[in-house]
C-alpha cells in the first residue's frame, strides 16, 4: 500500500498520483485540505508501530503501508474551528508516524529539517564533499560592508527554509540596511558559472542545466529575463557525490543546486528536501516522477 498526502492541484503531487495510476499501484491519496473528515490512530505494542488511517471512507491499517510521499505545505485556514482543531491533530499524528514508520517514507520531517536553517546544511554539505559559497549571516552593517569589499559581488537570501529571491546586493538596497540590525541575513560571495539543478531519486540522478541572466533563475520572468532548462548527463564524479549527499542527509528525493564554476569544479548552494521537480520535468522531459513512482512501488512490493 502508498499513501500520497498533499493536494491534488500541487503538480509534484498530480504528477505522482499520475504516475501511480498508470503503473496500477495500490494507493490511496489524503487530500491535506480535508483532514478534519479523515481519521487517524497509531498504536504501540509488542509487534512494533501499527494503527489505522481512514482515508475518504477507506481503513487501511498503517502496519500495511510500505511507501509513502509527502508534501507538507502548511494546512490551510478552516472555516470552523472544531474543523481546524481536527485538521492540525491529524497532521500531528501523521507527521510524528511518517518519522518512525519502518516504511520507505518521501521523506521524513526530521531529515527536512536540515533545511530549516540554511547555515546548518551548509555544513552538512561541505562534510559531504562540496564546495559552498563564502557566507556571512549578520544583523552588523559594518560586518557586511568588510564582507562586501572582500567579495565585491554580494547576494543575499533567507537563512530558513522559507523560500526567498536569491538578490544581489546593489546600492539600490542602501536605504534597507537599516533594517539589518533586526533582522539577521545571509549574505554569499556571487559565485560565476552555469546553473545545474540535479535531482536525485533514490539511485537515479536527473540533471538539468540553466541558462539565464537572472540572479535568481526561478524567477527570471519578473526580473525581466528567460531561463532555458536542458538535460544534461551528471558526469560520473558528481552523479555520486549527490548520491552521496542525498544519502547523507537521508533524503530519497532531494534537488541539489550547483553551480559549475568556469574555472572547473562545483559549488553547492542547497539540498531542497521537497523539490517542486514538476518545473524541471515540464521543461526537459525528465521521467523524474515515474521515477518516484516506481520507487514507491518497489517498496511496496512483497518482499520490497
Amino acid at each position: 500500500m502508498i499513501l500520497v498526502f498533499g493536494r491534488r492541484d500541487d503538480a509534484p503531487i498530480a504528477l505522482v498520483l499520475e504516475a501511480l495510476q498508470a503503473l496500477g499501484a495500490d494507493y490511496a491519496f489524503i487530500d491535506d485540505r480535508h483532514l478534519d473528515r479523515e481519521d487517524i490512530v497509531t498504536t504501540l505494542g509488542p509487534g512494533g508501530l501499527d494503527g489505522l488511517v481512514v482515508v475518504a471512507g477507506r481503513a487501511i491499517p498503517l502496519g500495511s503501508v510500505a511507501g509513502v510521499y509527502a508534501r507538507i505545505l502548511g494546512l490551510p485556514p478552516a472555516v470552523e474551528r472544531y474543523a481546524g482543531q481536527r485538521a492540525r491533530a491529524f497532521q500531528a499524528i501523521f507527521l510524528e508516524w511518517l518519522d518512525l514508520t519502518p516504511a520507505l517514507v518521501v521523506n521524513r520531517p526530521r531529515a527536512m529539517a536540515s533545511n530549516a536553517s540554511k547555515p546548518f546544511q551548509a555544513q552538512l554539505i561541505a562534510r559531504a564533499g562540496f564546495a559552498t559559497p563564502d557566507t556571512l549571516v549578520t544583523n552588523d552593517p559594518a560586518a557586511l560592508e568588510a564582507f562586501r569589499r572582500r567579495h565585491g559581488r554580494v547576494v543575499f537570501k533567507s537563512t530558513s527554509g522559507v523560500r526567498s529571491i536569491v538578490e544581489e546586493l546593489t546600492e539600490r538596497h542602501a536605504a534597507r540596511l537599516g533594517f539589518l540590525r533586526d533582522l539577521p541575513t545571509q549574505f554569499q560571495a556571487w559565485v560565476p558559472g552555469i546553473d545545474v539543478r540535479v535531482h536525485v531519486v533514490g539511485r537515479e540522478v536527473f540533471a538539468t542545466e540553466i541558462e539565464s541572466e537572472a540572479t535568481d533563475y526561478r524567477y527570471a520572468v519578473r526580473s525581466g529575463a528567460a531561463a532555458v532548462l536542458r538535460p544534461v548527463e551528471a558526469e560520473p564524479a558528481l552523479r555520486e557525490r549527490c548520491l552521496a549527499l542525498a544519502e547523507s542527509l537521508s533524503l530519497p528525493l532531494c534537488g541539489i543546486d550547483l553551480r559549475h564554476r568556469p574555472e572547473g569544479g562545483w559549488v553547492c548552494f542547497e539540498a531542497n528536501p521537497m523539490p517542486a521537480f514538476s518545473y524541471y520535468e515540464a521543461e526537459t522531459g525528465a521521467p523524474i516522477s515515474e521515477t518516484l513512482a516506481r520507487m514507491l512501488v518497489r517498496a511496496s512490493a512483497p518482499g520490497g
